[in-house]
């Protein structure tokens, strides 16, 4: 084509049959065949009829597809109806996006277990990927909200002050990624309601696997959650919230031992300490963290320069390790970003408040695919790409089906930058047992 002509005199014609604006993306949905994702998800009981054009696995699939190819809200599926290789995936159809809503809303009423047994699900298709020994992070986040949703209710929200919210809390696995669990709850729980028996719900899906570590911030805490972990024979280490009491027993100790002496001078101590609605003494860890300043002689610290943190365990380590081993849990951050900007936890989809549990569980459990699709086929350097990245390198590429001596393949586009590494990736797939 010549490059100079007028874009004015371009004619634009949409007659290009077979096409789909997500060409890339048939590595990742080769490997949801290849785990068997939709045989997995016909195994979950529901009161639809299996005859039905939509059945409840499909619409569930449709779902998880969406969630990662980067619908953020159930309209933006419009994009995907028509799309001639969702369409081939799903065995020729794709439901229209308003059917979306009420099936989310069926499906979590319908059948009062399905959302257990769906979470059942999720830790059997991680299951491959877990380690040995397990760590668990507790967390919570807050999901605003913009209506006036089934359980919304105005709590802590720091970015948007009494605004109503949703307050759901998660479980991920400290080294692998994955998350294990979720709930949500109204925008008012604090941070540790049902963390208990959230926890032993947790620990119950993993019965084949081994939990020897646990973490959570200064939001969880009292006798019967320290107790939970103790009678489990599980290692936890917690933050606490530095309280006036707490504050005059550090005071009394003199003997702190400096474990780093360069920019920031950080001191520590293991103390025996009885909160006053704690029923034994625990070990507390406090820390304290100042920045290094010299008048060119003298190293001055006063007391006012100190920071202080107090941390709960029953590990018997050195301060400075368990000060470490918690920080590392600060990677659960990171990880409640990715599904909020990569899978759109915090966008909600209906004004029933179990169809939003079912939501959330759904995109929950695309993320933990997309990062299972990672492990298993992606080289190092793809394996830390977020789902936002992902999809610019790999999944958006035009293409084309066509028919060929009783075959059909899909054309490609020719100048994809990414295909080297896209064809290493379809090798794996194909490769997987």
């Amino acid at each position: 084509m010549n490059s100079n002509t007028s874009f004015n005199k371009i004619k634009c014609l949409f007659s290009l049959k077979n096409s789909t604006s997500f060409g890339g993306s048939k590595i990742y949905l080769s490997y949801l065949e290849k785990i068997k994702l939709s045989e997995a998800l016909k195994c979950l009981n529901d009161t639809k009829a299996a005859n039905s054009i939509f059945p409840v696995y499909k619409i569930l699939l449709y779902l998880i597809i969406g969630w990662t190819l980067h619908c953020q809200r159930i309209f933006h599926f419009r994009k995907l109806q028509h799309d001639s290789l969702i369409k081939r995936f799903l065995g020729g159809r794709c439901p229209q996006h308003t059917l979306l809503y009420k099936e989310l809303d069926r499906i979590s009423h319908s059948n009062p277990m399905f959302m257990f047994e769906f979470r059942k699900l999720n830790i059997e298709m991680i299951r491959p990927c877990l380690p040995t020994n397990l760590i668990i992070d507790l967390d919570s986040t807050v999901e605003t909200l913009y209506g006036d949703q089934q359980g919304a209710a105005v709590g802590g929200n720091s970015h948007k002050p009494g605004r109503k919210s949703y307050h759901p809390l998660l479980a991920f696995e400290g080294r692998s990624r994955l998350c294990l669990n979720g709930i949500l709850r109204e925008g008012n729980a604090h941070s540790s309601r049902n963390a208990n028996q959230f926890v032993e719900e947790t620990l119950a899906m993993l019965d084949t696997n081994t939990v020897k570590y646990a973490r959570f911030d200064k939001g969880f805490g009292g006798e019967d959650f320290y107790q939970l972990w103790e009678t489990k024979g599980i290692g936890y280490v917690g933050k606490m919230k530095w309280t006036q009491r707490l504050q005059d027993e550090v005071k009394k100790c003199r003997y702190w031992t400096r474990f780093v002496d360069d920019d920031w001078i950080i001191e520590g101590i293991a103390m025996a300490y009885k909160a006053t609605s704690w029923k034994k003494s625990r070990m507390v860890i406090i820390i304290r963290k100042a920045q290094h300043f010299c008048d060119g002689q003298n190293q001055m610290i006063f007391e006012d320069d100190w920071d202080y943190e107090a941390i709960v365990t029953n590990l018997d380590w050195e301060p400075i390790d368990i000060f470490r081993f918690y920080n590392q849990r600060a990677c659960m951050e990171n990880y409640i970003k990715e599904v909020k900007n990569g899978f759109s936890i915090h966008r909600i989809p209906t004004g029933r408040f179990k169809a939003n549990e079912l939501d959330m569980l759904l995109k929950l459990f695309a993320y933990n695919l997309y990062e299972r699709f990672k492990h298993d086929c992606c080289e190092p350097i793809h394996q830390g790409y977020t789902i936002a990245r992902f999809r610019i390198e790999f999944f958006s590429c035009a293409g084309v089906f066509i028919q060929h001596s009783r075959q059909v393949i899909l054309k490609l586009a020719e100048n994809f930058v990414n295909k080297h590494s896209w064809e290493r990736m379809a090798r794996r797939v194909a490769a997987l047992e």
